[in-house]
C-alpha cells in the first residue's frame, strides 16, 4: 500500500515538474510587469516575482537566490528608466542566455527638473500610472513571449487582447470619474514625485514633498516653497504613501492647513483591493477625487 502511494506521489511530482519545464521561465522585477506577464502568458508561463507586493522597488536589491533564478530564466522583465540600479548584475547572472527586456525603454519618458540643479532633469520611472503606457507595455511583453515561444503566438495574442480590453475600460472609467472634478481642483500634493504620468494623462498638477525616489528628502527651502504653493493654489488635500519624514508632514499640514486625503499606491501593487493593477488604479483615482471634490 505504501509502495503504491509512493509510486503515485512520484508520478505526480514528475508530471508537475514536466509541466513546469514546458513553461516559459519569466523573472519579473516589477509587481506591474508580473501581472502583465501572468495575464498575457497564461498557462504557458511560470513567473517568478522577485519584487513582491508592498516592497519599495527603489530599495530592492537582488540576493544570490534571485540571481540564480535569473540565470535560468528565459525572459527577464524590468521597469527600466533607471528604476533598477542592478541591471549589470542581472546581465551577468543570465550570461546572455535569457532575454533581458527593459520594458519602460519601449516608450517615451517624462523628465522632471532636478531639485538641486533646475537646469538638470531626472527620468521618471513610474510609467504605469499612465494607462496608455500600460497598453504599450502589454504589447511589448506579448511580443517578447512570442519571440520565446512562437508556437503559442495565438494564445499570447488572444490573452493580450483581453487584458487590453480591461485597460481600455479602466481608462474610460477613470476619465468619467475624473470629469466630476473641476480642472482648477486637480492639484495633488504627494509624498514623492511618482504621479507625473498620471497628471499628464488626466490633467493634474503635482506638488511633491520628496523627489523621484522615496529616499529623496526635501530641503527646508522646498518645504517652505511647497507650503506657500499649497496656500496660494488652495490645494485641499495631501496624499500619503509610506511617508519617510513624519516631521515634515506635520509641519506642512500645520502651516498650510491642508488635510490628509488618504493613502495612494505609488510604487506598485499592494494587498487587498490594490493587489491587481485595476484595483490599485481605481483605489488611487477614487481616493484622489473624493478628497479633492
Amino acid at each position: 500500500m505504501k509502495s503504491l502511494a509512493l509510486f503515485f506521489a512520484t508520478l505526480l511530482a514528475s508530471l508537475v515538474s514536466a509541466d513546469s519545464a514546458d513553461k516559459i521561465r519569466v523573472s519579473s522585477f516589477s509587481t506591474i510587469l508580473t501581472e502583465i506577464a501572468e495575464q498575457v502568458g497564461g498557462e504557458h508561463v511560470s513567473v517568478t516575482a522577485h519584487v513582491k507586493q508592498g516592497i519599495d522597488p527603489h530599495d530592492f536589491e537582488p540576493n544570490p537566490g534571485d540571481l540564480t533564478i535569473v540565470g535560468d530564466a528565459q525572459l527577464i522583465l524590468l521597469t527600466a528608466k533607471h528604476m533598477e540600479n542592478y541591471v549589470g548584475k542581472l546581465k551577468e547572472a543570465t550570461g546572455a542566455k535569457g532575454a533581458l527586456v527593459e520594458v519602460g525603454d519601449g516608450f517615451a519618458s517624462l523628465k522632471i527638473k532636478g531639485e538641486d540643479d533646475p537646469s538638470s532633469s531626472i527620468e521618471d520611472p513610474h510609467w504605469w500610472h499612465s494607462v496608455a503606457n500600460m497598453e504599450k507595455a502589454t504589447k511589448i511583453v506579448r511580443d517578447e513571449l512570442i519571440k520565446v515561444d512562437a508556437a503559442n503566438k495565438a494564445d499570447f495574442t488572444a490573452n493580450a487582447a483581453k487584458y487590453l480590453e480591461k485597460l481600455a475600460a479602466l481608462k474610460k472609467w477613470t476619465k468619467a470619474t475624473v470629469a466630476d472634478l473641476p480642472r482648477d481642483k486637480r492639484k495633488l500634493v504627494t509624498s514623492h514625485d511618482a504621479f507625473q504620468y498620471f497628471a499628464r494623462e488626466f490633467g493634474f498638477t503635482i506638488y511633491a514633498i520628496e523627489g523621484i525616489s522615496s529616499e529623496d528628502q526635501p530641503s527646508s527651502k522646498k518645504v517652505v516653497e511647497l507650503i506657500a504653493s499649497i496656500k496660494a493654489q488652495g490645494v485641499k488635500a495631501l496624499f500619503l504613501e509610506s511617508i519617510q519624514n513624519p516631521k515634515v508632514l506635520k509641519e506642512i499640514t500645520k502651516e498650510s492647513g491642508i488635510k490628509v486625503g488618504g493613502t495612494l499606491y505609488a510604487d506598485g501593487l499592494g494587498e487587498g483591493e490594490a493587489s491587481t493593477y485595476e484595483g490599485m488604479f481605481k483605489h488611487n483615482v477614487s481616493t484622489i477625487v473624493n478628497a479633492l471634490k
